[in-house]
């Protein structure tokens, strides 16, 4: 059975998208845009922090790893999807499959923690600015770093320890663009209710936890601000709602894949693909277009840069 179950199970094709070859033709063209726009921009994130000595603060620590990850996040799925956007047979093997569930889990889970940091970070600087910079220290931050990376690699490692043994004697059509554990779990040939009940339970929790965490943070913040000093508020307020802004795009999909009990594969395929491709693109926008700090530190690089060209 064993030999079998790997035969069957070498590889599984996606069923992709759309079967439209003008709506293939639309998404190939606006997700190629947006994956490489989601590059430049959190790349340029991430440079211009290591870069410029005026943002050597925890916030613009924190984001440029968040950028870092969502750099992971849109290569984890984004390259194969467009790649196999006009290709008949979407097919992928076993190992990436498994490779694939891996880094979604794991970087996702890096982010959510991220995440929770930022927030940290920002009541910290709203509501005990005077303890900032104490509380806020460099071994604290690499704290929160090491931290995402533990909790999102043992989430991942948790979450293939449930489908590692799964016996997959049956299809290995995947109604989807790239490998996930609600649909992966469906191939096995045995009752998967307990198991989907689990990753339910897994990522599910650690969804909505996570969420209510930030979302009850941020609150926090506000009714603080309410309480010292009226004229601060639109300020937080300005602050704050890129930072929802992200949670809300994030934790959105998330929540929906592995909290909803019976949902729409058509739906199922736009938060995958919003998740993918448009929420990586939005975060740098966001955080950026909204942060005076961040333009005119870009500009400050992009100026050196070329003046050093017109030197050379």
């Amino acid at each position: 059975m064993e030999t079998v179950n790997r035969s069957v199970s070498s590889e599984f094709v996606f069923l992709g998208l759309t079967n439209s070859w003008h709506i293939q033709l639309l998404l190939f063209l606006l997700s190629s845009v947006l994956y490489v726009a989601s590059m430049m921009g959190n790349c340029l994130i991430i440079f211009t922090v290591a870069y410029d000595p005026h943002l050597r603060s925890p916030m613009y620590f924190l984001l440029s790893n968040l950028s870092f990850i969502d750099v992971g996040i849109s290569s984890a799925t984004s390259p194969k999807m467009i790649y196999d956007l006009f290709k008949k047979q979407k097919v992928i093997s076993y190992q990436g499959c498994v490779i694939q569930i891996f880094f979604i889990h794991a970087i996702g889970g890096v982010e959510m923690v991220l995440l929770i940091a930022m927030a940290f970070d920002r009541y910290v600087a709203i509501c005990k600015p005077l303890h900032y910079l104490t509380t806020m220290n460099p071994q604290m931050c690499i704290f929160f770093l090491i931290t995402a990376w533990v909790v999102g690699v043992m989430h991942s490692v948790i979450q293939l320890a449930f489908i590692v043994n799964l016996p997959l004697c049956g299809p290995n059509i995947l109604d989807s663009f790239y490998c996930d554990l609600p649909q992966f779990i469906k191939l096995a040939c045995m009752d998967t209710y307990r198991l989907e009940l689990l990753v339910s339970i897994n990522s599910g929790f650690m969804s909505v936890a996570s969420f209510f965490i930030l979302i009850i943070s941020y609150i926090v913040i506000i009714f603080t601000v309410l309480k010292h000093s009226s004229s601060s508020y639109h300020k937080a307020l300005s602050t704050l709602s890129a930072h929802v802004t992200v949670v809300v795009l994030f934790f959105g999909p998330a929540i929906f894949f592995y909290t909803w009990p019976s949902s729409s594969t058509q739906l199922d395929k736009f938060l995958a693909l919003f998740d993918a491709v448009v929420t990586p693109f939005l975060n740098p926008v966001i955080y950026t277009l909204r942060n005076q700090e961040m333009q005119m530190a870009m500009r400050r690089a992009f100026s050196q840069l070329m003046g050093y060209r017109q030197i050379s």
